[in-house]
């Protein structure tokens, strides 16, 4: 738990339970780390909130928060207008590129036409899905959905895909480890499609949490004022990924 004691009861945060490094992810000890986890804690002592985190299978995490077993999503989920049916979001917190991740000794491209015949590998429910689904679907020989980002990651080194597309970020980290680094590289971002990848990440809400939702922006916003943000986010980043 974290933050002041300004509710009667904490706030549920809901994080993947999936690791998703550098954002979330559990440590030798089994207690979550990582810069969304740091976000959490620095976003809701800005608001004076007690925040609590859940972490949530990603596949539910929507159904959990309109059902009220959390009260707030900050799982690096993307405001999208699809999304938006269902649930409201805050302001965003960051937003940086998506990119495609492919064997360094292939001179794919991050289009259909460098996917051409390709098994590309998406994490499941993600706006990442939704996109190859969209953009890739009529170009690629198979769209390889798993559980977990990692899990792909995992595949294309062995060889069982071809490519991956994931958020910068994440697939920075694994081109970091010694099997991403020995076999992949950012083959370029994909072209900006923001009716599927979204305006940038922002805190899932209840329709209609109007209060929690003032709350999460006020944090946000003092956070990103303070120089918070910025003191957080320089161990795992070397630029600001707060985004245009």
């Amino acid at each position: 738990m974290m933050g002041g004691a300004a509710m009667a009861a904490p706030v549920k945060v809901g994080i993947a339970a999936e690791p998703y490094p550098p954002f979330a992810s559990p440590d030798a000890s089994g207690k979550w780390v990582g810069w969304e986890v740091d976000m959490i804690g620095a976003v809701c002592k800005a608001a004076e909130m007690e925040c609590e985190i859940v972490p949530v299978a990603w596949d539910g995490i929507i159904p959990a928060l309109t059902a009220g077993q959390i009260d707030a999503i900050m799982a690096s989920m993307s405001i999208t207008e699809e999304r938006m049916k269902t649930i409201d979001f805050s302001n965003k917190y960051y937003n940086t590129p998506t990119v495609i991740v492919g064997p360094k000794a292939d001179a794919m491209t991050a289009d259909a036409e460098g996917l051409k015949g390709k098994i590309l590998g998406v994490q499941v429910s993600t706006i990442h899905e939704a996109y190859a689904q969209k953009h890739f679907k009529d170009a690629v020989a198979e769209i390889k959905v798993y559980q977990t980002q990692d899990e792909a990651n995992q595949d294309l080194v062995a060889g069982r895909i071809d490519a991956t597309q994931a958020d910068s970020i994440a697939l920075d980290d694994f081109l970091k480890s010694e099997a991403g680094a020995a076999c992949c590289e950012v083959k370029g971002a994909v072209a900006d499609d923001p009716d599927v990848l979204g305006l940038g990440v922002g805190v899932g809400l209840r329709k209609g949490d109007e209060e929690l939702k003032a709350k999460f922006n006020a944090g946000i916003a003092k956070v990103l004022e303070d120089g918070t943000y910025e003191e957080i986010s320089k161990p795992y980043f070397s630029s600001s990924i707060y985004g245009g």
